[in-house]
């Protein structure tokens, strides 16, 4: 089965850490771009940051440019976020796609995964 799945989500304090892993299963990530996206509660999908399948390019938003670290392992088929300084409006379900660079509307990706829960609350 084609798929993305996402881990490493749970709840921690204000200030702390998490490192969001996504792994492909049935394919290899090598010639894709991934993106992650969170969405809250009542709010639309938004992009967080995303990177290139070489590597070498990556987008960050606003709220997390200075927090937030996106990485990638090809041989290893995996992509990582790793996630600082965590606030509490972070919280939210963390969803990793594959398919073009840049945060594209969400049918222009060839794979989602069914997202993580992340939050931060005291």
């Amino acid at each position: 089965q084609l798929q993305l799945v996402e881990s490493g989500g749970g709840l921690v304090q204000p200030g702390g850490s998490l490192r969001l892993s996504c792994a492909a299963s049935g394919f290899t990530l090598d010639y894709y771009s991934i993106g992650w996206f969170r969405q809250a509660p009542g709010k639309e999908r938004e992009g967080v940051t995303c990177i290139s399948s070489s590597g070498l390019s990556r987008k960050y938003a606003d709220s997390a440019k200075g927090r937030f670290t996106i990485s990638r392992d090809n041989a290893k088929n995996l992509v990582y976020l790793q996630m600082n300084s965590l606030k509490p409006e972070d919280t939210a379900v963390y969803y990793c796609a594959a398919g073009p660079y840049g945060f594209r509307p969400r049918d222009e990706y060839d794979y989602w995964g069914q997202g993580t829960q992340v939050t931060v609350s005291s």
